[in-house]
């Protein structure tokens, strides 16, 4: 049986302000804006290509055990992009201010830039340059296709 990651649940204390964030600044698609239950709104917002997408809400805390986490408590999401100074070119663009991206080793994976969200939930982004020519979609389907 697959277990995919699809929504994480996103603490902020606006959701139109956020909302706006994600879209206009950091460019995810709006899936999802309206009421789902009386008297709860869900806002989801997902990063272009990705297959996990962040939930905004002020009522999705009520439905999970637990304690309630602070907007501005979530650090170290991580989106990952193929080519990270032409993704710094367009955020910078969109008026996004995100950190210059430093390169810790030449590996791989090794290339990492930064933003919070007006609620202070702090951001890395990745370069992968893998992903250009080996998107994850395709690597997941080759391994279910051999059985793994």
């Amino acid at each position: 049986m697959d277990f995919t990651l699809e929504v994480i649940p996103l603490p902020v204390t606006d959701i139109d302000r956020a909302r706006d964030f994600y879209r206009d600044k950091v460019g995810f698609h709006v899936d999802i804006d309206q009421e789902v239950m009386p008297g709860m709104r869900i806002v989801q917002l997902t990063p272009p290509g990705s297959g996990c997408s962040i939930a905004l809400g002020d009522s999705i805390w009520e439905m999970t055990p637990g304690p309630t986490p602070a907007p501005g408590s979530y650090q170290g999401l991580q989106l990952c992009v193929a080519d990270i100074k032409a993704a710094h070119a367009e955020l910078v663009e969109r008026g996004l201010d995100v950190s210059e991206p430093v390169q810790y080793a030449p590996d791989d994976g090794a290339t990492f830039m930064h933003f919070q969200d007006p609620d202070g939930n702090g951001w890395a982004i990745q370069e992968y340059r893998r992903r250009a020519t080996e998107p994850l979609h395709q690597l997941l389907a080759d391994l279910k296709r051999q059985g793994g």
